[in-house]
């Protein structure tokens, strides 16, 4: 195991290194960072992006020794003074934390050493962040052959999240993809990145196996979490995996997505643009989610659910009512949502282990994690 007095911490390391959050300090340059990182890590460069740029100019032009010299006279006098004084700062808050760049190479070794020179004796990550990543991936990989896959399906509405927030054996994939998974799936806030998404899917899973869970519990899901792509390996491990079907009722469906589609989206808009501009964001994200099933939902459908959409905001920015909204999201339940899944369901019929209710489904996985 690593120490901060070691210099170098070893590949041996990473699955400890990621599944405890592990803090990180990432001295690549910030476009790099922006591009993919991992949870726990945070950005202080050595350089910035307009410095890494030309460094990586001259490496191209003149080698190595010409890259190195310039790079020091970009990153010399009160720049230094600056780039070290950030990294004190965040290892004052973070004193057991490990360094790393791209691949473990100069940038690790340089930093390594400006901050020895200062008193502090902090390791780098052999291979960096290249090779850490490389880990996650094969992680993703793997994941469907370390631990039984079992996936969680249910007509639209049944409180899959709800249910999966709260079993220990879960991996939340929509929550790692910050997407809901369909046309109303969108969030306030962007989905993170693709690497992102990897990298958190990777740590995600990491934890899982390190856990005392004997099953991995997965939401039924496309290959596309919104924009956010499901590793073709792990996705194919689902594809063969046991299915357990969550049911609900009407009723309790409907309520479940007006809150989810109407109150909290509602709720989010105003927050960030204010009541006027807020109303008018969250009436165009309702339209917008229409209009991108337009064609599987045929003119006449999308021009009537439309309508009623229209309809019931009238009535909810009248009079703050919002139960209008109830009359589309029925409507859109019985016309697509409900035969749509009933044809995905009806394509996995054999690999279907148990159905029931909330209460039902938890205690059968109860059941069924001690067999």
């Amino acid at each position: 195991m690593g120490h901060l007095n070691d210099k170098i911490i070893p590949a041996s390391e990473y699955a400890r290194i990621l599944a405890s959050d592990h803090p990180i300090m990432d001295v690549r340059a910030p476009i790099e960072f922006t591009k993919g990182a991992f949870p726990a890590s945070s950005n202080r460069p050595l350089m910035q992006d307009d410095e890494r740029q030309q460094v990586g100019t001259c490496y191209k032009e003149r080698g190595q020794d010409a890259a190195i010299a310039l790079g020091h006279s970009l990153v010399c006098g009160e720049v230094k003074k600056q780039r070290i004084d950030a990294w004190l700062a965040y290892l004052d808050t973070h004193p057991e934390a490990y360094l790393y760049c791209f691949r473990g190479g100069l940038r690790s070794q340089l930093t390594q050493q400006w901050l020895a020179e200062a008193g502090r004796a902090v390791p780098y990550i052999q291979g960096g962040y290249k090779a850490m990543r490389q880990f996650l991936i094969d992680t993703i990989d793997r994941a469907p052959e370390v631990k039984p896959m079992l996936i969680l399906s249910g007509i639209t509405g049944s409180g899959k999240t709800d249910f999966l927030l709260q079993r220990q054996e879960a991996v939340d994939l929509e929550g790692l993809a910050h997407h809901r998974g369909s046309s109303f799936g969108r969030y306030h806030e962007a989905q993170p990145t693709q690497i992102n998404f990897e990298n958190s899917l990777g740590v995600a899973l990491l934890k899982h196996q390190q856990s005392a869970a004997r099953d991995l519990l997965v939401e039924d899901e496309s290959y596309l979490i919104g924009r956010s792509a499901l590793p073709k390996a792990f996705y194919m491990g689902m594809q063969t995996a046991s299915v357990v079907i969550l049911e609900e009722p009407l009723e309790a469906r409907l309520t479940r997505l007006l809150d989810e589609y109407v109150h909290k989206m509602h709720k989010g808009y105003i927050e960030r643009l204010g009541e006027e501009a807020g109303f008018d964001a969250f009436s165009e994200y309702l339209a917008n989610s229409i209009s991108g099933i337009k064609k599987r939902l045929g003119g006449k459908q999308h021009d009537e659910l439309q309508q009623l959409i229209r309809d019931a905001l009238a009535v909810q920015l009248q009079s703050g009512d919002t139960q209008a909204h109830l009359k589309w999201i029925e409507l859109l339940l019985s016309k697509y949502y409900d035969p749509m899944y009933q044809y995905q369901i009806a394509k996995k019929a054999e690999r279907v282990i148990f159905q029931g209710d909330h209460k039902a489904m938890h205690q059968w996985l109860d059941e069924y994690a001690v067999r």
